[in-house]
């Protein structure tokens, strides 16, 4: 692909991801589709890419409804669920506030194919034209706020929790979380609630703050006075929890709590958890030892939904937190995952380091480098003999991954071992292999 990645389209804005992009892709869209919905988060660049792509849908046809600032979730929730025949997200989600992006998702609620990725492409790249909308055609554009109540609404008719004697902290990472947030905390009955990095300015979304910058909410947690801590990043789709020691409590141990609560209750297809490539060695051993199942795609929420749907599994996600639960539509939520947590704990009456108290996380690292040719290294059988070398001298408690970035020329060396120290010679060995290759673009 030649402007999306594993996530839709990205870059800086109005650099990378301009305002006239922007246009082009919403024409594209609006000669498409007759109903679109859009959705943006609080970077200082989303108002205008929002109001270049309505731009766009509007002179190419197509009605837009802007729910304003909101989640990824939510705009996926509403593509789905409220006659929507495409829905269109502005985030770069963890990425900093100069970056910005643009997701796209079909009716179903799940991101656009391949092929129609292509088709925008080409058109983007002038390889065809099309017409504008007659006089009579062009499309109107509306608020449609009362995306957020749906949304909102639906979420607490899924789960209408008793929370009694909970005491949570939420960290909103400054992004559209606040948004969605602020309407959801009434349905958030018994519980004592506090909430942090809910001020967004345009330029402090993800500084310091959420799912990639945990240690406001850890050392919160640290202070004893609260039971879970949970942490968004930009847009939402995706959540990490902290419990009350301060311990961080990933997407493979949030997948692995919500596997066992599934099996429990009759709910988990096949006994199957579908995770990523970048799983931890040790999410696979705990579900062996509970007697439960894994298959692997590769790296995105997107492949992991492919796969659910082909076969119909129950959940699915990634390290990084983003969760899909089937029986809540395909899509990951990080507002979702966090109710799916508190669930299991008010029914179970354990606290969150219980309740992964069996999985062993090994020590991990991952280094990305940038090289000259990506996918000449995955087919050098020198590198690729020595990879299955060190990783036989594992003996099976550990594994390494090697894998090119999808969007940027970058290799991925990752490697899981019994210490931090192993992970870091393992690492560099095989990243000095690569250089003597003649590869890397830049010295070890």
């Amino acid at each position: 692909m030649r402007y999306f990645g594993t996530d839709g389209i990205r870059g800086v804005a109005n650099k990378d991801l301009s305002a006239e992009l922007a246009f082009k892709i919403g024409a594209l869209l609006g000669h498409k589709y007759d109903k679109v919905v859009i959705g943006k988060d609080t970077r200082i660049s989303s108002s205008m890419l929002e109001s270049a792509l309505a731009c766009g849908l509007s002179a190419y046809g197509a009605d837009v409804y802007k729910i304003g600032y909101t989640t990824t979730p939510c705009l996926a929730y509403n593509t789905a669920l409220k006659d929507f025949d495409c829905g269109v997200m502005i985030s770069a989600s963890h990425n900093p506030y100069y970056d910005n992006g643009i997701k796209i998702f079909a009716k179903n609620g799940l991101k656009i194919d391949s092929a129609i990725e292509e088709e925008i492409e080409d058109y983007i790249d002038g390889k065809f034209s099309i017409q504008r909308a007659k006089s009579e055609d062009i499309g109107e554009i509306y608020s449609y706020h009362q995306g957020i109540e749906a949304y909102t609404a639906w979420l607490n008719e899924r789960f209408c929790l008793d929370l009694k004697g909970l005491r949570v902290v939420f960290d909103l990472a400054n992004g559209g979380a606040v948004f969605t947030f602020d309407d959801f905390k009434q349905y958030l009955k018994g519980a004592k609630i506090t909430v942090i990095n809910d001020h967004p300015d345009g330029l402090n979304i993800n500084v310091h703050c959420g799912s990639t910058h945990l240690e406001s909410l850890k050392a919160i947690m640290k202070s004893g006075d609260y039971d879970v801590g949970f942490a968004f990043d930009g847009d939402a789709d995706r959540v990490l929890a902290v419990d009350n020691k301060g311990d961080v409590v990933d997407g493979d141990m949030i997948m692995y709590i919500l596997s066992n609560y599934l099996k429990e209750k009759g709910r988990l297809k096949d006994d199957t958890l579908v995770t990523t490539v970048m799983s931890n060695i040790g999410l696979y051993k705990a579900l062996a030892n509970r007697g439960l199942k894994s298959e692997k795609t590769a790296v995105g929420d997107k492949n992991v939904a492919e796969l659910m749907i082909r076969k119909d599994y129950s959940i699915g996600g990634e390290q990084s937190g983003h969760i899909i639960i089937k029986e809540d539509g395909m899509f990951g939520d990080g507002l979702k995952s966090a109710l799916w947590v508190l669930k299991v704990m008010s029914e179970t009456g354990r606290s969150l380091c219980e309740l992964c108290q069996d999985l062993k996380i090994y020590p991990q690292l991952l280094l990305n480098k940038k090289v000259q040719d990506k996918d000449k290294i995955m087919q050098d059988e020198v590198i690729l003999d020595y990879i299955a070398k060190v990783e036989a001298l594992l003996e099976g408690e550990g594994r390494i991954l090697v894998r090119p970035s999808g969007t940027e020329p970058l290799i991925r060396v990752m490697v899981e071992a019994r210490s931090d120290e192993e992970c870091e010679r393992l690492a560099n060995d095989i990243l000095k292999v690569i250089a003597a290759r003649g590869y890397l673009k830049e010295e070890l």
